[in-house]
């Protein structure tokens, strides 16, 4: 690591613990792949975690042996696209932001914004037992603060935030330097910047940019610190606003000890239910553990959009089973009047009948459902082999390559929605079958 120019006879900072290298996909052949996953087995020093950010397939065995098993595929699942982007969406705001869980102060995400000093959690040490709970992979201290930044004769306001540079890497994975580098070590004098602020602060790595923040007693400290590198997110209103500085910057500025927020990162997701009562039962009273999925309001707000346009689809789906099926068992009847009215001369029952023919529907939809479901899973795994590209959506500046991601819960419920709606399509025209007057249906043999 670099020490920062203005800061002479500074201590070098302690020998990096745990790494995280990002990548875009890993192939089962290749020197390069073999090199790094040699080169990580060799380093038994230090723990090592792998992102890939466009995997196409399973990471290869040896690969994952080499990282212990810490390996992230961010576009890599079994497969369907709501599926997929409900996924991606959970999982950008996870990594990218949010963290599995937060330890804050009662009503921090209320009242927080008005007061922000009067929910300081003192000390730079996480609550007692926090980092020994099970499935918990980092946890890492975080400081808000706003005020003005100025360079020259522009002033702007903006949102900050003091972070610890060192431990930041695997919750912060959506905070991408697209110049300069990024931050150091925790109390080094620089700052990242959004690339929007920086576009209309006129600002760039390596020039000196000047914030200001109430430091309590009503007056703006300044603080001049160097522009480190320029950083893009998926979300284009926090480019606009939003800045960081390492931890020890951020107390300094604000003239405070302690934190903001507590990020817990664990080794999945799905983990997050079984830990949140461990972690809640740890906390001293005061403080609260809110987890990822009450902080995360645009992945709240789109999956139970896309929940009610899948009913809606299923509806419709179901609809057009119904008469379409139905239309062609009907003709199947008809054009079987005399087969039916032969079997009723000789003695099968009208139950017998209605049972014959539902039997048919329902053959009809276990068929079709397996066909149609193993169709899909096909179609569905070359197109996320293929990768669909995708325009940025609202609120982002940058597009992205999309996947079909069919788990078993999806591929289940279509086939069964598809047995199901053939099969009640069936009862009808079986039922038609079942009420055939015999001379009639004899008759129709002529």
């Amino acid at each position: 690591r670099s020490i920062p120019d203005n800061a002479p006879g500074r201590e070098r900072p302690t020998e990096v613990k745990r790494i995280l290298q990002v990548g875009t996909q890993m192939a089962a052949v290749g020197g390069l792949t073999k090199m790094l996953s040699l080169w990580v087995k060799a380093d038994g020093t230090r723990e090592h975690s792998l992102v890939l950010t466009q995997q196409h397939g399973a990471t290869p065995a040896f690969v994952r042996e080499a990282f212990g098993g810490r390996v992230e595929n961010l576009n890599h699942r079994p497969g369907g696209f709501i599926e997929w982007v409900l996924w991606a969406t959970r999982e950008s705001a996870v990594y990218g932001q949010l963290g599995h869980v937060q330890v804050v102060r009662q009503d921090f995400f209320v009242r927080g914004t008005a007061d922000p000093r009067g929910f300081l959690i003192p000390g730079d040490a996480p609550p007692a037992g926090l980092r020994e709970l099970p499935h918990v992979r980092a946890v890492t201290p975080r400081l808000s603060f706003s005020g003005l930044a100025s360079t020259g004769e522009t002033t702007v306001p903006y949102l900050g935030q003091g972070v610890v540079p060192e431990d930041e890497a695997p919750i912060s994975i959506d905070y991408r330097i697209v110049s300069g580098k990024g931050l150091t070590t925790s109390d080094a004098r620089e700052v990242i910047v959004g690339t929007g602020l920086a576009a209309t602060l006129g600002v760039k790595p390596g020039q000196k940019l000047i914030l200001m923040s109430n430091s309590g007693s009503g007056a703006f400290t300044p603080v001049e610190l160097k522009v480190r590198g320029l950083f893009s997110t998926s979300n284009k209103a926090l480019n606009d606003v939003a800045l960081r500085v390492p931890l020890k910057t951020a107390q300094d500025l604000l003239q405070v000890d302690g934190v903001h927020i507590w990020v817990v990162l664990l080794d999945r997701t799905e983990s997050t239910a079984a830990v949140l009562p461990q972690l809640r039962a740890l906390l001293p009273a005061g403080l609260q553990a809110v987890p990822w999925s009450d902080l995360a309001d645009f992945y709240n707000k789109t999956s139970e959009l896309f929940q009610r346009q899948m009913f809606v689809l299923r509806l419709m789906i179901a609809v057009i089973i119904l008469l379409s099926i139905s239309n062609s068992l009907m003709m199947n009847v008809m054009e079987r009047t005399g087969e039916i009215g032969t079997l009723c001369a000789l003695g099968t029952r009208r139950r017998s009948i209605l049972k014959i023919f539902s039997l048919e529907a329902l053959a009809l939809g276990l068929l079709g459902a397996a066909t149609g479901t193993a169709l899909g899973v096909t179609i569905a795994s070359v197109a996320s082999a293929v990768g669909i590209p995708m325009p940025p959506a609202p609120g982002m500046d940058k597009g992205f390559v999309a996947e079909i991601l069919v788990t078993p819960a999806l591929a289940g419920s279509t086939f069964g929605l598809a047995v199901i709606a053939t099969f009640v399509s069936g009862l009808y025209p079986a039922w038609k079958a079942s009420r055939l007057v015999i001379v009639d249906a004899l008759r129709h043999n002529r």
